[in-house]
Parts: structure tokens; sequence; C-alpha cells
């Protein structure tokens, strides 16, 4: 909620300054593939795998050019992004009976995906950007342990570079571009237990399609 605001804010912000300056807004969609290692430390024991999915999303933005050649800009996702269910069984070691083993069930959101950034024009239509961006992570788990994960958040870095052009003349135009996302990683631990699961190396690479007018 507290970074819905501060896009809202933020928005309202450029639109009062867009008679002065100017302001572009649009809409995307982006599809990539991202990669993370994570890592289990339960009662001592760790465990640990890489894993990587791939991800597709649409998201708004809001931009005001501060001259020629920089613009600074957000980018909000305005949906969860919903990983798949990950089921293992746990064996209880101290007995022989299968009616004890626990089946533990983890599915991750990652909700308001926001992303600051400041573009760069090179030439006409070509750009470089780079920026900040934020998720929240909001575990959903069933564990035999009857204990649960709090929430987190990722932050961390963007770099890209695309190419925007005009389309009738109007202030409309098309962009696409490429992304590199590095989001570093996080470490919660269990409600009840000392537990702790440990995401890490979170990165991905994106493509990117927009639409969007000038003002």
């Amino acid at each position: 909620m507290k970074k819905i605001i501060i896009f809202l804010l933020t928005s309202m912000f450029f639109i009062g300054q867009a008679s002065a300056i100017g302001l572009n807004v649009g809409i995307a969609g982006t599809a990539g593939v991202f990669h993370g290692t994570g890592e289990e430390n339960e009662n001592g024991e760790k465990s640990s795998e890489d894993a990587a999915g791939a991800v597709t999303y649409a998201s708004i933005f809001v931009e005001v050019p501060l001259n020629e050649k920089i613009s600074f800009g957000v980018d909000y996702v305005p949906t969860s992004l919903e990983s798949d269910t990950a089921e293992s069984v746990v064996t209880d070691k101290t007995t022989s009976d299968s009616s004890s083993n626990a089946t533990q069930k983890v599915q991750i959101d990652f909700n308001d995906l926001t992303t600051a950034y400041v573009m760069l024009n090179l030439t006409e239509g070509l750009f470089v950007k780079a920026g900040v961006v934020t998720v929240d992570v909001a575990t959903n788990e069933s564990l035999g342990t009857g204990s649960s994960y709090a929430d987190t958040d990722l932050s961390g870095s963007v770099l890209g570079v695309g190419y925007t052009g005009e389309v009738g003349g109007n202030g409309a135009f098309v962009r696409v571009e490429a992304n590199y996302l590095d989001l570093g990683g996080a470490t919660v631990t269990a409600s009840n237990t000392d537990n702790k699961v440990t995401l890490s190396d979170v990165q991905g690479l994106t493509a990117k399609v927009a639409i969007g007018k000038s003002f």
C-alpha cells in the first residue's frame, strides 16, 4: 500500500508539472526469465537449490522529460505475480511410522513491483536507462511444524537499453527495450522455530514492449 501511495503521489506531481515540461504516460507488456538460489536452514541442516522461471506481466508508467536528453520515470505493476506451489514430504526420522510424515507446501506472491528510473537519450530514439526496483514478497505456506514465514521485500537495480519510435505524429510512441534486474536477496525466519529460508542472487533478463503518448 505504501508503494501505491508513493506511485500515486509521484504521478500527481508529474501531471502537475506536465504543462511546463511535458509528460509521457503509457502501458507496457514484459516477458522475462528470472533465476535465484534458495537455502533452507532446518535444525542446523542446510539445503540449497537453484531455480529459474519465466514470467509475463503488464505495467503502467509515467515519465517527465527534464530536457531533451534526460527523463525521470516510474513503472508500476498493479497485479500480483504468483509462483507455482512447491510441495515436499518431510520424513520423521524418529519413527518408522509413515503416518507421522508431513507434507509441506509453499507458494510465493510478488506484489507491487515498482521501478524508478532515469532514461538518457543517446541518439534520436536510442536510449539507456538505470534505476532502482522494489517488490513485496508474500509467502503462503502449509508446514508440518505449523509455523509460518513472515513476508519480506526485495530491492535492487535495473539497467536497460531500448528504442522509442514515434507513431502518427500526434505524440503517440512505441518503445522496445531489454533490461537486466538484480534484486539481491532476503532471509525470513519461521514463526515458532529457528528455521530460516534465504533467497539470494535473484536476477532477471526481460524484454518489454510499450505504447504511450507524450503531452
